[in-house]
Formats: C-alpha cells, structure tokens, sequence
C-alpha cells in the first residue's frame, strides 16, 4: 500500500527557514511526478512546487520562487522541500503528493503537515 509520510513542519519566525520531507513507500519513485501542495485557512488548495523524479527541471509558483527548493533522493524515496526567507503568508498545511507520470489514476496524498510563520 502506497505512503506518503510528511515530516519537518513546525513554528517559524519570518524570514526564517524550514525543510519538509515526504517519505514515500511502495511506489516505482522514478516513475511518478512528486509535488507540494499547500492550503491556507479559508483557501483553496495550491500547487507549491513539483518535479518529475526521472529528470527535468522542477516547477515552482510565483509566489515561492527563488524562496523554496524542491529536490527528491531516489534512493531514499523521498521528497524535499527547502523553504527560506519565510513569509506570514507562507503559512498553511503542506502535502505531498506523488502521481504517476502516464497513468494519472495512480495519485497518492500525504496527510500533511503545518507551518506556521509568525513573529
């Protein structure tokens, strides 16, 4: 059964920094596009940044470039999200999420995890 576990949330003053990790267990890693997503109270659900694990340049939204990085460890089967100079509105609950880059139907969610910036 596919996992995706998140870890590394947590309080941050602004400007600080953070880095989530999304382990994921029983899936082929290469062959599947892992990306973060996040929600804000109130909002609807965002794309963060994503990269497809058997190469290419990784994604990013407006609004986190040159702040965040997304990088994965196949080895590890796992996800990274390098997050710095941290903003208030950076705050939400982070997911992860891995979809498989020809069959869409395989699409696994992590059960996510909070930041929280705030001075």
């Amino acid at each position: 059964q596919v996992q995706l576990v998140e870890s590394g949330g947590g309080l941050v003053q602004p400007g600080g920094s953070l880095r989530l990790t999304c382990a994921a267990s029983d899936l082929t890693f290469r062959h599947y596009v892992m990306t973060w997503y996040r929600q804000a109270p109130g909002k609807e659900r965002e794309l963060v940044a994503s990269i497809y694990n058997a190469g290419g340049e990784a994604n990013y939204a407006d609004s986190v470039k040159g702040r965040f990085t997304i990088s994965t460890d196949k080895a590890k089967k796992a996800v990274y999200l390098q997050m710095n100079s941290l903003k208030l509105e950076d705050t939400a609950i982070y997911y992860c999420n891995a979809r498989h880059s020809a069959w869409s139907e395989f699409d696994y969610w992590g059960q996510g995890t909070q930041v929280t910036v705030s001075s």
